[in-house]
């Protein structure tokens, strides 16, 4: 698709991407992915509070929101301390009734290329455990495996485990 167009989500676009997450939530379960997302689970607070801590990022398609996704600076319940050398992204989601396949394909190298513009060389993202659907999509897209996170905490559930991504950003062009 080529003619979305990315920006920084406001508090205007809050229930855009609350129902978003809800749609996308729905989809998983309608596709027999359980225990990842619940629609419901994450309110406008949520996306707020992640817009005060990082960024949420809009995609969109006559002016209609059709994907978006969370770009965190530090990520320390999955990822530990660590150095200031990565971007982590978190809930990529399209709006799969608006957008053909490859569209979060493309949203993903808008992240990627966001984390390289500022500096950092890594981009970590990560999946339930579990969902190898999910982690196959994300190795497809140039990322490796970089370990797992037993007991992660989840909004408004129980600790689960993760598979932790990463993929270099050093030669992603900027500008």
């Amino acid at each position: 698709m080529t003619d979305l167009r990315f920006r920084l989500a406001d508090d205007a676009d809050l229930a855009a991407v609350v129902r978003l997450r809800d749609d996308a939530a729905r989809w998983m379960l309608a596709q027999g992915v359980t225990g990842q997302w619940r629609p419901g689970e994450l309110g406008g607070d949520h996306f707020r509070r992640i817009m005060t801590s990082g960024e949420v990022w809009l995609a969109e398609a006559a002016d209609r929101v059709v994907g978006a996704w969370e770009l965190w600076w530090q990520d320390e319940d999955a990822w530990g301390p660590q150095p200031p050398t990565a971007g982590y992204v978190h809930r990529l989601m399209v709006d799969r009734t608006r957008v053909p396949s490859g569209t979060g394909r493309q949203l993903l190298r808008v992240a990627e290329r966001r984390v390289a513009e500022a500096g950092r060389p890594l981009v970590r993202l990560d999946c339930l455990a579990a969902n190898a659907r999910l982690r196959s999509y994300y190795l497809d897209a140039g990322y490796r495996v970089a370990g797992c996170k037993e007991g992660k905490p989840q909004p408004g559930g129980t600790p689960k485990a993760f598979t932790l991504l990463e993929k270099s950003v050093r030669d992603v062009p900027v500008g």
